[in-house]
């Protein structure tokens, strides 16, 4: 006679979350929209870099950004004086999004008439590695000043993203940063 039962609740949380983030995709192929998820810690660039992708790409589609953050709308003050189209999500002290999330955003937002959306994710290593938001793809930015033992110290994060972008690279002569070994470490 068993004493207890064990329920693996993290695989039903994660199963939902999965097929809503695969309907999500599938709905966006539909509207001809890519969304991309940028993940990294806070201060790393993120807002930095989409400021820059908005103004190289401007001309040449109509970009949407989903700014996520706990609380602060900083973000997405920053980036609607591009004249881009944003939203701020609040997420209440949720250290990330999940399909369901993105899916309210991009409602909000509206894809009908953007060809990439951008979402910026909360700042954070762990939380929005674990969770599908339904993006076309996954990218992270890595700075220089966090130390090239990224990938070793959240290792999640650098395997289920498509790319990782090295940012803050001209302060590398500053840190103890090895190029050639975190490059290493992201193969891992």
């Amino acid at each position: 006679m068993e004493k207890y039962k064990v329920i693996e609740i993290k695989e039903n949380v994660f199963k939902n979350n999965d097929k809503q983030a695969k309907l999500l995709r599938s709905d966006l192929k539909k509207d001809n929209t890519f969304l991309l998820n940028l993940m990294s810690s806070p201060g790393s660039g993120k807002t930095t870099t989409v400021l820059r992708t908005i103004e190289a790409l401007k001309d040449e589609m109509k970009i949407g950004i989903m700014e996520a953050d706990i609380d602060s709308d900083v973000d997405a003050n920053t980036v609607s004086k591009t004249g881009a189209k944003v939203i701020q999500l609040h997420t209440g002290g949720m250290c990330h999004l999940d399909a369901d999330m993105t899916k309210q955003g991009l409602v909000e937002l509206g894809t009908y008439d953007l060809d990439f959306i951008i979402l910026e994710n909360v700042g954070n290593l762990v939380c929005p590695a674990e969770f599908d938001t339904g993006s076309s793809k996954n990218a992270m930015i890595l700075s220089i000043p966090e130390g090239h033992d990224k990938p070793l110290k959240y290792p999640l994060m650098f395997s289920i993203v498509d790319v990782v972008l090295i940012n803050k690279i001209d302060a590398i002569e500053y840190f103890d940063f090895d190029l050639d070994l975190v490059k290493q470490y992201i193969k891992i």
